[in-house]
């Protein structure tokens, strides 16, 4: 009966042994197992902030986009108010390159006449002097006689 209770007992102290092992094991697999939730719960928690930070960017991108094409509706909107202003502004400079050269022919063809003018004054002044040359050397001079027959010409 001794060597029953010693079995007993062996078996005993290898069952509690195998028991502790199993404990053992089972305490190891759940202490990798909460670090693995910890590293979980961090990775976790990393990726809620990137996916926070993520959307604020979004939002910010947005928003961002939102203004750039506000801004971009109100340069076209100016683009096509200058573009009609060049072409008023080109009309415009056609018009008067048209005027400056009808002004610049209109100022040669009056520089031309003066100078037909000024061609036929100067005919005019040189047959008004001959003419005053001859009414002089015709008049009578003050003493009575002819101013030919005594050779002077009034105003010589």
């Amino acid at each position: 009966m001794k060597k029953v209770l010693l079995e007993m007992e062996d078996q005993k102290n290898s069952y509690e042994q195998k028991a502790k092992e199993s404990l053992q094991k089972v305490l190891e697999e759940k202490m990798n197992a909460e670090q693995q939730l910890q590293s979980t719960q961090r990775s976790l928690a990393l990726a809620e902030q990137k996916c926070e930070e993520w959307r604020s960017q979004y939002e910010a991108l947005k928003e961002d986009w939102r203004t750039l094409g506000t801004q971009h509706r109100e340069l076209e909107s100016q683009l096509h108010v200058l573009q009609s202003k060049l072409q008023g502004a080109d009309s415009r400079d056609l018009q008067m390159n048209q005027a400056l050269r009808f002004l610049e022919n209109e100022h040669q063809e009056l520089q031309a006449k003066i100078e037909c003018l000024q061609g036929d004054r100067d005919l005019c002044s040189l047959d008004t002097q001959d003419l005053q040359e001859a009414m002089w050397a015709m008049a009578p001079s003050a003493d009575g006689g002819d101013c030919c027959s005594t050779g002077s010409v009034p105003g010589q």
